[in-house]
């Protein structure tokens, strides 16, 4: 656990909190709405890439350097900010004061633009950008340059079993029929990661909610071919050794650290653990025992699940940001889909 200061004067600026992985869809623009915060109470998460303004154009930036940073394929603008900004909740937030000339946003809120928007309420110096505008998951990210962490106590990382049992539910359509942000964000990373798992090959998508979300753009994105498919599968803690080529498998949401299988012998496509589970839980198969289930012969009354308006589609940006910070984009036949996609009209924040 942890509070961060301030490096001026030592205000405290934030509550106690414990760090957690940055969730995959961090950088998304999803909908026309207002979006909930990104993380939840009582946690905070660390960004290693830069963030916020200066933003400098692709060619002034070149491939040489964009490589330094990580990026492999062509985008149109790059931040010049700081790496390494905490975000957290807005709630999580303590003594601190908006920047009047800093609030411009681009409909319902502030969008950070204009830098940074919150200062220290005690001595002035700004100290974190708030970003809470229509299609923008709602956080505070505060400058490594301004902020000092604080260790309060001990966080015990929790077991594969521990994160397992929590079971949280991740619907995967919301409110009016629409899909989940959460649900394409994951997806369309994990589309990414699989592209390149796939060596160019077709792959093989087994039945049911992963094929939902996943068979129609792989297959779209790999043609048949003469060469012999690749089998995806879902492997992760506790589920029986599966007969994939490539697994499907849950990141540790406190670590962000992919789960391995044995040996290393299936190539890895990491996935949130809760939406990982919600696949599992799909193919009628339960990770780790489960407590306080329904006994047999009694059904529930839960209302009928939600519909959704329309056919699942990864999230094409998110799909086009991960596909960028892939080394192996750069072979021909993967810049050819990251182009044919639009990735040089992609704008990365």
């Amino acid at each position: 656990m942890s509070v961060f200061t301030c490096m001026e004067c030592q205000a405290s600026l934030t509550a106690e909190v414990s760090r957690v992985a940055l969730p995959v869809h961090a950088h998304q623009r999803f909908g026309h709405d207002l979006l909930p915060p990104l993380l939840p109470p009582g946690t905070y998460a660390i960004d290693p890439e830069p963030f916020g303004t200066p933003w400098r154009p692709w060619s002034q930036i070149g491939a040489a350097e964009a490589e330094s940073r990580g990026v492999y394929a062509p985008v149109p603008v790059l931040s010049d900010g700081p790496p390494g900004t905490i975000v957290i909740a807005p709630g999580e937030v303590r003594g601190t004061v908006l920047i009047p000339e800093r609030l411009d946003g681009y409909c319902l809120g502030l969008d950070g633009r204009d830098g940074p928007n919150l200062a220290c309420e005690r001595c002035g110096v700004p100290v974190a950008t708030r970003i809470d505008d229509c299609s923008l998951w709602q956080a505070v990210r505060l400058d490594p340059r301004a902020v000092r962490r604080v260790p309060t106590a001990g966080a015990r990382e929790l077991s594969w079993d521990e994160v397992l049992s929590e079971r949280p539910d991740k619907p995967l359509v919301e409110q009016p029929g629409y899909w989940s942000g959460e649900w394409t964000a994951a997806m369309g990373a994990a589309l990414a990661h699989l592209l390149v798992a796939s060596t160019g090959r077709p792959v093989n998508v087994p039945d049911g909610l992963i094929a939902e979300t996943l068979r129609t753009s792989i297959d779209g994105l790999l043609p048949p071919a003469p060469a012999p498919a690749r089998r995806l599968a879902l492997a992760g803690p506790d589920l029986p050794e599966g007969d994939g080529d490539i697994a499907l498998v849950p990141v540790h949401p406190q670590t962000g650290e992919a789960w391995r299988p044995r040996g290393d012998v299936m190539t890895v496509v990491p996935l949130p653990s809760d939406i990982w589970m919600r696949l599992v839980s799909d193919e009628g198969r339960t990770p780790v025992p489960a407590t306080r289930r329904m006994p047999d012969g009694v059904h529930r009354d839960d209302a009928p699940p939600m519909h959704p308006n329309g056919p699942f589609q990864p999230d094409r940006r998110v799909f086009l940001r991960t596909l960028a910070r892939l080394p192996e984009v750069r072979r021909p036949w993967l810049m050819k889909i990251y182009d044919g996609m639009g990735g040089f009209g992609l704008t990365l924040t």
